[in-house]
């Protein structure tokens, strides 16, 4: 099902082969997420959760999981083994804006935020200038004029869709970066870090950068030829930028 050696999917390899090795034995998807040690939440079919509760709720009340059987969940799973705060102080922020407002239609900026988060994060330790070419959207600065400097860049995927959405890997598919602190030593130690920094005020902002992943220097063959960088469709301009060169254009 999936190729772990993957530059993403790699670091998920240990307890990702174990559970789907579980699930081709016949072990249903919680079955399986439940037969790893330490687990942080105990996993249940979805049809544990209640008609008409919301899911996050459920979570937080319970301390159970609702998983169904398919592959967005299982990286879901995958996530809370191995991302235990972090998916635990989403859920409580989820849980608190629910308590405030209720379940709505308009989820509000924070509970949108916190979707964007759990569904498409992932979290980039990175020099400077890194930083400043990719908030700029400054694609050839980021990726060829700075490629040196991504070997001490640190780029670890959180969201359980986009993994999902990278076993069958397109270039377009775009992460939501979080900036995360500098000299991780462990995922541990990353998972406690985020967890601590993640906060209402923060996410209402949405403290967000588009990155395509299939970019990223060592992650993708394809991107050794720069004209990989050229796909303006992917790799789109900042819209300062963009206006200014259609007005020069135009001129």
């Amino acid at each position: 099902m999936n190729d772990w050696d993957r530059p993403w999917l790699a670091p998920w390899r240990k307890s990702g082969e174990r559970v789907a090795l579980a699930i081709a034995g016949g072990a249903a998807f919680h079955e399986a997420l439940n037969r790893e040690p330490d687990g942080p939440r105990r996993f249940v079919a979805q049809s544990a959760l209640p008609a008409g509760e919301a899911y996050e709720q459920f979570i937080f009340d319970s301390g159970t999981v609702p998983t169904r059987d398919n592959l967005h969940d299982f990286f879901n799973g995958l996530c809370w083994l191995r991302f235990p705060l972090t998916k635990a102080k989403l859920n409580q922020l989820q849980a608190a804006e629910i308590a405030a407002a209720g379940v709505a239609p308009l989820r509000g900026p924070v509970r949108d935020a916190l979707t964007v988060f759990d569904e498409n994060a992932a979290f980039l330790s990175a020099p400077q200038p890194l930083w400043d070419a990719l908030l700029d959207k400054d694609w050839r600065k980021l990726f060829i004029d700075l490629r040196p400097l991504w070997q001490h860049a640190q780029l670890v995927l959180f969201g359980h869709a986009l993994l999902e959405k990278l076993v069958y890997p397109r270039k377009p598919v775009t992460a939501h970066v979080y900036r995360a602190q500098p000299a991780m030593n462990s995922i541990a130690d990353l998972d406690a870090w985020v967890a601590g920094d993640l906060g209402t005020e923060k996410l209402a902002a949405k403290p967000f950068a588009p990155l395509p992943v299939l970019g990223v220097p060592g992650w993708w063959p394809e991107n050794e030829n720069f004209s990989f960088y050229d796909d303006n469709l992917v790799f789109r301009p900042h819209r300062t930028l963009q206006n200014l060169q259609q007005h020069k254009n135009s001129g």
